[in-house]
């Protein structure tokens, strides 16, 4: 049985030997490991979705600013007339 990607993480160096021993043996240690992993990856997916959603933001942002400038400039060149 191979490892999860996730497990192969700097702060588990220290304890891979152990980690490859109890991660097909010990059915608790595999479900709090899968676990970990399942969380990882759901936060890399909400990162990723944050930061599209982030980009989506500012550009909504700078168009409504855009926007915004160009109806003032509209209503102030036409309201003379």
């Amino acid at each position: 049985m191979s490892l999860p990607d996730e497990l192969y993480n700097v702060k588990f160096a220290e304890y891979f030997e152990s980690i490859k021993k109890m991660y097909p043996i010990d059915v608790r240690f595999k479900t709090m490991c899968d676990d970990y992993c399942e969380n990882i990856v759901n936060a890399e997916i909400y990162k990723k979705k944050f930061e599209k959603n982030f980009r989506q933001k500012l550009e909504c942002e700078n168009l409504a600013k855009e926007l915004e400038e160009e109806i003032l400039f509209y209503i102030v060149r036409n309201s003379s007339e």
